[in-house]
């Protein structure tokens, strides 16, 4: 098999039929090594954040990205082919997802990648990848203009032709978050503050959006700095302005001790997120405090899910010493659509 002559990818998804488009050879002289088993070796790369604050989600990211290759290799899924991952830790900063970047591309064994889990680390690798027509899956990015361009709002463009995700978008997550809030919640008046990052701010904005359109108002606005533990001039804003819920858009490192602090402070309110707070990390952060807050998904609980059963009892048997945690099952679907892309062409052309 020409590893870098994948000029159409197809996979299907439990959630639904993807393409990928490589769009033309990344390696003219072809080829790829050979296994141990005689085979031709693919990697898959996989980015993530593996240490540092967000490395709970991250190391759910690589296990089960690599529990996909395992499962591939047990069934020989694809004749002739030995899958396995190549890992790489970004610590949830853009410049090291780009650099991370440019490795999995200097690599010839490197086929596609899973990752990132940030939206900012992704618009840092985008351009990188789609020159070298490198195909990369996200299990967990969210901001629209990954995929529909910057300006999504009024005209949706696709930028680049070689990155998908697994993940829904803010465009859709922020607003189900407002109206969850307004109509189910019955909360009027929110507080809402961010991290300053792509996600985070990007989040904020669609949920203020709708929440307006609703008939909510926004008693207060605040930006924090994700580096920051302490949050008591926030919190103490929260409690001033007279709000009966906090919007929060960010991730748990930073939303854990802003919900504590907030109650600290005399604010007896909830705390509400997205997708980027739900982990037991928060809960151990904020502590009591965590009671009543409400974080929305990028999609069903994997355990709420028929099809997805067996992943989670393939993680449990195969004794991953971490949770695979909110991004795992996204994750073990975006490695499916590589190691599906390349079954069809193995299928399509031959080994």
């Amino acid at each position: 098999m020409r590893q870098r002559s994948l000029i159409a990818i197809t996979a299907t998804l439990a959630a639904g039929a993807l393409t990928l488009t490589a769009c033309g050879s990344r390696d003219d002289n072809g080829g790829g090594s050979d296994s141990d088993n005689g085979g031709t070796k693919v990697v898959i790369g996989v980015d993530a954040p593996m240490t540092g604050d967000l490395s709970a989600m991250g190391l759910g990211i690589k296990n089960s990205a690599d529990l996909a290759t395992k499962i591939a290799n047990k069934k020989k899924y694809v004749d002739g082919v030995t899958f396995e991952i190549q890992a790489l830790d970004d610590q949830g900063q853009p410049s090291a997802g780009q650099q991370n970047a440019t490795k999995f591309v200097a690599d010839k064994d490197v086929l596609g990648v899973v990752g990132p889990l940030n939206s900012s680390v992704g618009e840092s690798m985008q351009k990188v990848f789609d020159d070298a027509k490198l195909v990369q899956v996200s299990p967990a990015n969210t901001g629209p203009s990954l995929t529909q361009g910057p300006d999504w709002r009024t005209k949706k463009a696709r930028q680049y032709t070689s990155y998908f995700r697994t993940a829904t978008t803010d465009a859709v997550q922020g607003p189900f978050a407002a109206q969850y809030v307004y109509n189910d919640y019955k909360k009027k008046k929110v507080f809402v503050i961010d991290d300053k990052k792509t996600y985070g701010a990007g989040l904020a904005a669609t949920f203020t959006d709708e929440f307006k359109k609703l008939g909510g108002k926004i008693v207060g606005t605040e930006h924090i700095n994700p580096d920051s533990k302490d949050f008591s001039a926030v919190a103490t804003k929260v409690k001033n302005s007279g709000a009966d819920v906090v919007y929060y858009g960010g991730e748990y490192p930073q939303a854990g001790p802003l919900s504590k602090q907030i109650k600290e402070a005399g604010a007896k309110i909830p705390l509400v997120g997205g997708d980027g707070i739900k982990d037991p990390a928060f809960i151990k952060l904020a502590g009591p405090a965590s009671e009543g807050d409400l974080a929305t998904l990028v999609g069903a609980p994997v355990e709420d899910i028929a099809s997805a059963k067996q992943f989670v009892a393939d993680y449990k048997e195969q004794g991953y010493q971490e949770d695979y945690a909110a991004y795992g099952g996204y994750s073990y679907a975006s490695a499916w659509a590589i190691i599906e892309a390349v079954k069809k062409v193995v299928d399509d052309n031959g080994a």
